[in-house]
């Protein structure tokens, strides 16, 4: 008998289902193995078992959606990752429609309940720790962000509330309501170690002393002894004299504004000063600016030559068409006195910066007081006497300003190189490169923080 043959039947095809990852996963990772979520969950008393979306997932959810490079509403968020994977890049059993604008917005009001710059600061220090940082050296930076809400400039100001209100905007636009941000940044994972929200009116030349001042017990319990960098707005006086109560390690640019910049510039000698890198050369200067004991290191750097002399001339070229205006003019005034005439020119030449007087002639011309041609012989009424001269630019003066341009100053409080040596002070200026990147990240185009469109200050603090 013929044994009969079945075919085989396939087996059914299995149902796939595709979701987008994108570089998300890689958030996600980083926010597990930073513990962020963990920490704000905590620190804000949530309850995961509970409650299907916490502070921490409405926070990760938020940032997922930001570094996905869309520029998305809150109400838009569950669109956003309707084809996410979302019980891997945020919690088992997350939907969609959880991540709606209701408990994104409780999150904001959640965290500042908090406290915004404190929260921050406590997951930048757990963070730290899991990486194994000790950051010795922290940087101080400020921007300006853009907020689309109603601003606040006839109310009171609130306290822990910044005023959203108009001020002196880094994009040129003083029409626009703004608020500011104070960045906070060590100095080897460039982490965020405090973020301070401030009012829009807000200026670094005289809140930069103050936020040091409120935040230093908090920096000393989240990072430990830090040595604070900024730029030349931490100079001021007032903030100076603020730092001196705290007893706080700083190192700062002196502004070459100052009038004790300037005489100190004005003394550099290249040629004379130590060795500190292979490319710069230094002096110690002491200083009392601000009624504050200082160490002023000028800093002669060799990188600085290519673009000092065209800095320089581009200074130098204003003053340089003025007077040439005025050595015109006065070539044109006539003095009845042949001595006058060159004298006035040399009193003059002593005030020029920019130029020099080369060469001088002295020319005689007759005047008369009646109109018409003077007859032949007519001896003229008057003799007046001018001056002609030849301005040549001053090279003195301009490899002077060279040599200025080629140096900076950084101040610090500790009078002595033990403690903090010039190496130090150079490495510790060089790294508020960390600060500005952040501050770039923050109002980079993709990252949604350059524009505002949240209405409360709470939640604007807390965004």
């Amino acid at each position: 008998m013929r044994p009969s043959y079945r075919p085989e039947i396939p087996p059914e095809p299995q149902a796939y289902r595709t979701q987008v990852l994108d570089p998300l996963g890689l958030v996600a990772g980083m926010f597990e193995a930073r513990g962020i979520t963990a920490v704000m969950d905590k620190a804000t008393q949530q309850a995961p078992e509970l409650r299907i979306v916490t502070a921490g997932h409405a926070v990760q959810a938020m940032v997922l959606n930001a570094l996905g490079f869309i520029h998305h509403q809150l109400s838009l968020v569950p669109h956003f990752f309707q084809n996410k994977p979302r019980s891997r890049l945020i919690a088992p059993g997350m939907q969609a429609s959880h991540l709606n604008d209701d408990p994104l917005g409780r999150a904001f009001e959640t965290l500042y309940a908090y406290g915004v710059t404190e929260l921050s600061s406590l997951i930048a220090t757990t963070a730290a720790q899991r990486r194994g940082l000790a950051p010795t050296c922290a940087h101080l930076a400020s921007t300006s962000v853009h907020g689309d809400g109603r601003d606040h400039k006839d109310q009171e100001p609130e306290e822990r509330v910044m005023h959203i209100t108009r001020g002196s905007s880094r994009e040129q636009r003083p029409d626009r309501n703004q608020v500011m941000l104070a960045l906070i940044v060590e100095h080897q994972a460039g982490i965020p170690v405090l973020r301070k929200p401030l009012s829009g009116n807000s200026s670094e030349t005289h809140d930069f002393g103050q936020i040091i001042k409120d935040h230093r017990a908090q920096l000393q319990r989240t990072s430990g002894t830090l040595c604070l960098v900024a730029d030349s707005a931490l100079s001021r006086a007032a903030n100076l004299q603020k730092l001196a109560e705290t007893r706080t390690q700083w190192i700062t640019r002196v502004p070459a504004t100052l009038h004790e910049a300037q005489t100190v510039l004005a003394q550099a000698e290249p040629q004379t000063m130590a060795p500190l890198t292979e490319e710069s050369r230094y002096p110690v200067v002491p200083s009392t600016y601000g009624g504050v004991e200082q160490r002023w290191v000028l800093l002669h750097s060799e990188p600085r030559q290519p673009q000092a002399p065209r800095t320089v001339d581009k200074q130098l070229r204003q003053p340089s068409a003025q007077e040439v205006k005025g050595c015109k003019q006065l070539c044109r005034t006539a003095f009845a006195c042949a001595a006058e005439a060159p004298q006035a020119l040399a009193s003059c030449a002593q005030d020029w910066q920019a130029t020099c007087l080369a060469t001088s002639t002295e020319r005689v011309r007759p005047r008369d007081d009646t109109r018409g041609r003077p007859g032949e012989g007519a001896q003229p009424d008057q003799v007046v006497y001018h001056s002609d001269g030849a301005l040549v630019s001053s090279l003195a003066a301009r490899q002077a300003r060279i040599d200025q341009q080629r140096c900076c100053i950084l101040a610090t409080h500790e009078l002595d190189d033990p403690p903090l040596p010039p190496q130090e002070l150079l490495a510790g200026s060089t790294g508020q490169v960390h600060a500005e990147r952040g501050l770039r990240l923050l109002k980079a185009p993709q990252f949604l923080a350059s524009s505002l469109y949240l209405k409360k200050p709470a939640r604007l603090m807390a965004l």
